[in-house]
């Protein structure tokens, strides 16, 4: 493995569709601290960048493809999951130095991973139809146990706060999967619509979010039935949902519309649009807040950025430079 240390240059980004884009900037923020690590699925590789300064402090090669991030609650490592392989690779968040790699069953494809207790962590393994629980994420040879299998299996993933179950996305059946991690069995499934991808829960596990890449529909669902309680028009193409801290708001990022829905969630509506880009020609995926829920960092695949937003405002303050296709994302304060 290769680190190398990297302060970001800045650069010009055209105006897209009419939008006026602000500049790639690797200048001080008086307001944001924080470091953002971000997977370069193109690059195969991982940046952390220091938000106070917007500059890329060091770079790690990784395996090919990696997609989601995923932080140790101690804030220490973050795991990348490898898409085009069957491993998770853990890096220390300080320097990015490797500090173990995880290999699953073959054909693994692992797209998410969420690392939810410092000694257990979940992946999916879109290729096997199965999720992986794996205990002690730091061992040379941790404890892994694979729950179902068979099919395709979750692209997205969350944990609800007791660590009792799971939740998946099957993108191709456009289904939510439940998982019970307590006694490692597959509890329910439901099919919800087309090409269900996105996915969310609220802070205090009572209501999950799903979205169709499809139909661009939000749909709340009961966490323990699966059934639909809400079905909430969103921009096109909202192919990931972040959930506010505090649980008033879920975002769609609309990977179509180039554009974010708030939806509040005590009404189910839209209760506002925030413009990002303005078009699919960015590529915007992967959509996060920043721990005190005041900043939403916006993935732009395409364009190798970051678009930082204020929440409350909704003005996209600027652009951070990242690795080739910039795509998941982890923020730690």
């Amino acid at each position: 493995m290769r680190i190398v240390p990297i302060i970001s240059a800045s650069l010009a980004l055209a105006a897209c569709n009419g939008v006026t884009e602000p500049e790639i900037q690797a200048t001080p923020s008086a307001e944001v601290t924080g470091t953002m690590f971000v997977a370069n699925k193109r690059g195969a590789s991982l940046s952390r960048i220091d938000l106070a300064t917007g500059a890329e402090t060091h770079r790690a090669q990784t395996c090919e493809n990696p997609h989601e991030l995923t932080v140790s609650p101690d804030e220490s490592m973050v795991m990348v999951a490898c898409y085009s392989g069957r491993t998770l690779e853990v890096y220390r968040t300080a320097d990015l130095a490797r500090a173990n790699t995880i290999n699953l069953g073959d054909n693994a494809r692992v797209h998410s991973a969420l690392w939810f207790e410092q000694d257990r962590a979940i992946a999916g393994a879109e290729g096997r139809g199965s999720l992986y629980l794996i205990e002690d994420p730091w061992a040379i040879n941790p404890v892994q146990l694979e729950i179902g299998g068979g099919g395709a299996g979750p692209h997205l993933i969350v944990v609800d706060p007791s660590a009792r179950y799971a939740w998946g996305t099957i993108i191709p059946n456009g289904e939510v999967v439940r998982y019970d991690l307590e006694h490692g069995a597959v509890s329910a499934s439901r099919r919800i619509g087309e090409q269900i991808e996105a996915i969310a829960l609220s802070p205090d596990g009572t209501s999950l979010w799903v979205s169709s890449n499809a139909d661009s529909i939000a749909y709340r669902l009961d966490p323990l039935t699966l059934e639909v309680q809400a079905e909430v028009q969103t921009g096109t193409v909202p192919i990931r949902l972040a959930m506010h801290p505090t649980g008033d708001w879920v975002v769609s990022s609309n990977y179509g519309s180039g554009d974010l829905s708030v939806i509040d969630t005590s009404t189910n509506e839209v209760v506002r649009t925030i413009p990002v880009s303005g078009s699919d020609d960015a590529v915007q995926v992967t959509l996060v807040f920043s721990e005190d829920g005041t900043r939403l960092y916006a993935a732009e695949t395409a364009t190798d950025t970051i678009a930082e937003v204020d929440f409350a405002s909704g003005e996209v303050l600027r652009r951070i430079a990242t690795g080739p296709g910039g795509d998941g994302l982890a923020v730690i304060d």
